[in-house]
Order: C-alpha cells, then structure tokens, then sequence
C-alpha cells in the first residue's frame, strides 16, 4: 500500500471511530492494531468530517468480505 493509499485508510478510520460511538479498543481488534496505533491516526486527523451512517455501513460490509 503507498504513502498516500495508507494517510486514505487512517483518515477513513478515524472519521469512522469518531462517528460511531464504538470502544477503541473494539475498533483496533477488529482492525487488527494496537490501540495506541489508532489513537494516533485519530490524533493525527482531529478534525475530520462526521461520516454518513451509509458510508458506515459500507465500510462494515466491505469488511465482512
């Protein structure tokens, strides 16, 4: 995955774990990586757009595939 493909992936991440109320600690198992690791995406991406509960749902769907 390259540079600009990976900054994509964390800002989604980030945007999603702010949006859905879900425990960090959920959201980085079912991602596979360490809570710390995903603390940092978010604090690097503070100020993120809300995502839709579409897109959401999308990102769960995609994820069970």
């Amino acid at each position: 995955m390259g540079p600009k493909r990976a900054d994509e992936l964390r800002l989604d991440v980030a945007r999603i774990v702010q949006a859905s109320g879900l425990m960090r600690k959920q959201m980085a198992d079912d991602l596979g990586v360490g809570v710390s690791t995903l603390n940092k995406w978010i604090t690097a991406h503070p100020n993120t757009d809300v995502i839709s509960k579409e897109e959401l749902s999308l990102f769960y769907q995609n994820d069970r595939l």
